[in-house]
């Protein structure tokens, strides 16, 4: 039980229980730590195997560069909102 971090499947599974969640509760946090999950599974599979410490940064760091990117990536300009002209039921 105390080196199940260290498991690159254990982070696959949260990786994907958290991209669950993502689609359940869309907004692009859960899916930052769900790359961020997948990133460390990634790492122990190349057998990277850090201190659970370094770990808990690594997974930290990945989360918030993807979080950061995923931002980037999907938000409007800067000032901008979404604006409707037409309804959907025309």
């Amino acid at each position: 039980m105390s080196g199940l971090w260290t498991l690159w499947w254990i982070w696959g599974t949260l990786a994907l229980l958290l991209a669950i969640v993502e689609i359940l509760l869309p907004g692009f946090i859960f899916l930052g730590f769900a790359i961020g999950a997948a990133g460390m599974a990634l790492l122990l599979l190349l057998s990277l195997t850090p201190g659970l410490p370094l770990m808990l940064l690594l997974f930290a760091a990945l989360s918030l560069v993807a979080w950061l990117g995923l931002k980037r990536l999907f938000s409007l300009p800067r000032g901008q909102v979404k604006t409707f002209e037409t309804d959907i039921n025309d």
